[in-house]
């Protein structure tokens, strides 16, 4: 069975949408309660939380706990690489951000379409490799959101990769998009070891459609409804480490039982699953998992994450529960400096950064349409 993983791209944070106002006492105690749980892998990003992810495991976690009682994943951000010259100044830069003089594992950071610039001009693989070789990691591999023949080219090309950090859960397994699956299995053709990030897609199988959880408590009413995705991803083959992000002290407790509880799912509940994808994407409109990379890319500043967030949430629970997040989205506009959905300009940096795809413009349009209503108190 698969270990867990601290996920710290969503902590939790004081201010809303202030993503650098880290609420570094609950993350202290979240830390607290997962080494005390008898896990000790953590992964960061040199991007997460605006730039302060790393700075925040430093002081959350290397302040608090000697060195040889934690493990260290972060990422080498392709997004901002161009040339060679930036390779030792960020990773130089990274050792001092999370306080530490190796990491366990290092990652070139979403390799796909969306980074070619970096991985095309840049020798990245030798870069880490050597870093490696030095002893400044003791692991090295990549994150993608490629599909499966993407992978496939660069694990041949590049034998001397360890592990892969993918997107895998019960509703991208056979998504044609995803391809969960196919990069699963490409990944053990080539006996790379697996770690699977977003195994609740950024939330939706935390929060299922009432179809889809009745299928799942008529089945059993003990289970809760996350239980099923940490049980699907939990007992794959060949998974390593299953990182699970949380928000909050209570998010990660129950993250910490369910995965001890993930018993392997029956060839029936797998069937089960198999009906209650079908039901949550007939019910999803956007198929967003928040991961925020199409923020920080947005010239206009709007919180697109954000604003798909209340979309799908009003799409889902239809026009006689708009209030609550038709409200939300008012209440966001009103905000200091931020954008709202019809100042969308179409310059379409936030598809190149979007692991999912998603027309980010044309999606923006609709919600445009939906929110910026008189009839959901929009006057703007």
């Amino acid at each position: 069975m698969a270990n867990l993983g601290f996920g710290m791209m969503r902590l939790p944070i004081l201010e809303e949408d202030n993503f650098k106002s880290i609420d570094y006492e609950q993350v202290n105690r979240m830390v607290d309660a997962f080494m005390d749980a008898g896990f000790n892998y953590f992964d960061t990003a040199f991007v997460y939380h605006e730039g302060i992810g790393e700075d925040a495991f430093k002081r959350c976690v290397v302040d608090r706990y000697p060195r040889e009682s934690f493990k260290i994943a972060t990422k080498l951000p392709l997004f901002v690489i161009i040339e060679e010259s930036q390779l030792e100044p960020i990773f130089a830069e990274q050792l001092k951000n999370c306080g530490v003089d190796y990491f366990d594992y290092y990652m070139l950071h979403n390799v796909s379409g969306f980074t070619e610039t970096a991985w095309k001009n840049v020798d990245l693989y030798s870069f880490i490799q050597k870093k490696k070789e030095e002893g400044y990691i003791k692991h090295i591999g990549i994150s993608t959101h490629g599909n499966a023949e993407f992978l496939e080219e660069i694990l041949f090309e590049h034998p001397e990769l360890e592990f892969v950090l993918l997107q895998i859960n019960y509703l991208d397994w056979d998504d044609e998009g995803i391809e969960s699956r196919k990069c699963w299995e490409v990944a053990r053709k080539y006996n790379k070891q697996v770690m699977v990030m977003e195994p609740y897609k950024g939330g939706f199988l935390a929060d299922v459609p009432e179809q889809a959880e009745k299928l799942m408590k008529e089945h059993d009413s003990d289970k809760s409804v996350v239980s099923w995705a940490m049980r699907f991803v939990a007992n794959l083959d060949d998974i390593c480490v299953v990182l699970t992000g949380a928000s909050n002290l209570e998010q990660l407790e129950d993250n910490i039982q369910e995965f001890k509880n993930a018993d392997p799912l029956s060839d029936d509940e797998l069937k089960l699953l198999e009906d209650v994808s079908e039901i949550i994407n007939s019910n999803i409109t956007v198929d967003c998992t928040k991961c925020r990379y199409c923020v920080d890319a947005c010239p206009e500043e709007i919180d697109i994450a954000k604003i798909f967030d209340l979309y799908n949430k009003d799409r889902m629970l239809g026009k006689d529960d708009w209030t609550q997040f038709g409200n939300a989205y008012l209440n966001y506009s009103r905000l200091p400096d931020v954008g709202i959905a019809s100042d969308c300009s179409e310059c379409e940096s936030c598809i190149e950064e979007c692991p999912q795809q998603i027309n980010i413009p044309e999606v923006l349009k609709d919600v445009a349409k939906v929110f910026e209503t008189e009839g959901y108190g929009f006057t703007n």
